[in-house]
């Protein structure tokens, strides 16, 4: 009688299970995604309280790029702190890392599920602040283009939180180490996208030249810190 010949599943079908298994848990338990929306809609509010007394003194599209991004990254803070969790708890990190797999591959899942997260929420917390502080304010008619900062700056947020999560996951006070190592590690993406956010809303003469730099800098900045934290991820994980 032959052997049984298991077949060892390919790179696509891994990563295809990890992140349903993030999809999975997260849609049966909306912690992550609550959390989010609940923080995303009391840092509008206090946007509110403090810019209510002042509004008309205030050229809110010219801020409103610096707003919305401080909006994204305290948002983002607070997702990224938690997307370990039930792997930590309930001890699946270390039986993901037990099976023969490229831990590449647990990265790419995790920074995607973090990705499709981040983008949920930001889909219902930009409409609110654009309904709470752009509505009477003087948009440029490019104010489209901010999409694009917008979508590159949330995968660089994606990326290179997933791998500073890794790394402060078992360290104390963790929430407050993902803070200090990602700030000023992602500062040049954030300044980019602010840069850019304005630039397409706030409009003027000259507003393609700072706009297509700052766009060039974001995707150059994304290329090279996912190729980075890709190659490094499995010294992360394993340490």
């Amino acid at each position: 009688m032959d052997g049984v010949r298991l077949k060892r599943p390919s790179t696509f079908q891994q990563y295809r299970n990890l992140l349903a298994k993030d999809l999975r848990q997260e849609f049966r338990t909306k912690e992550m995604l609550t959390s989010m929306g609940i923080y995303s809609l009391l840092v509008i509010v206090v946007y509110g309280a403090a810019f209510g007394l002042s509004a008309e003194r205030i050229d809110i599209a010219r801020m409103s790029g610096g707003l919305l991004w401080s909006l994204i990254v305290f948002t983002s803070l607070l997702g990224l702190n938690r997307s370990f969790s039930h792997e930590k708890e309930q001890g699946c990190l270390e039986g993901i890392l037990l099976v023969p797999l490229d831990r590449s591959v647990v990265y790419l899942a995790k920074a995607t599920s973090n990705l499709l997260f981040l983008l949920v929420v930001e889909a219902l917390s930009i409409p609110l602040f654009y309904f709470f502080f752009l509505t009477s304010a003087e948009l440029s008619p490019n104010a489209l283009w901010s999409a694009v900062p917008l979508i590159l700056g949330t995968v660089g947020v994606a990326g290179v939180g997933t791998m500073l999560s890794t790394i402060t996951i078992n360290t104390r006070g963790k929430d407050v180490m993902l803070a200090i190592l990602f700030v000023p590690l992602a500062y040049p993406l954030l300044f980019a996208c602010v840069s850019a956010t304005t630039s397409a809303l706030s409009g003027g003469e000259f507003w393609m030249d700072a706009y297509g730099t700052s766009v060039i800098m974001a995707a150059a900045y994304d290329i090279i810190m996912l190729a980075v934290c890709w190659v490094l991820y499995d010294f992360a994980v394993s340490a």
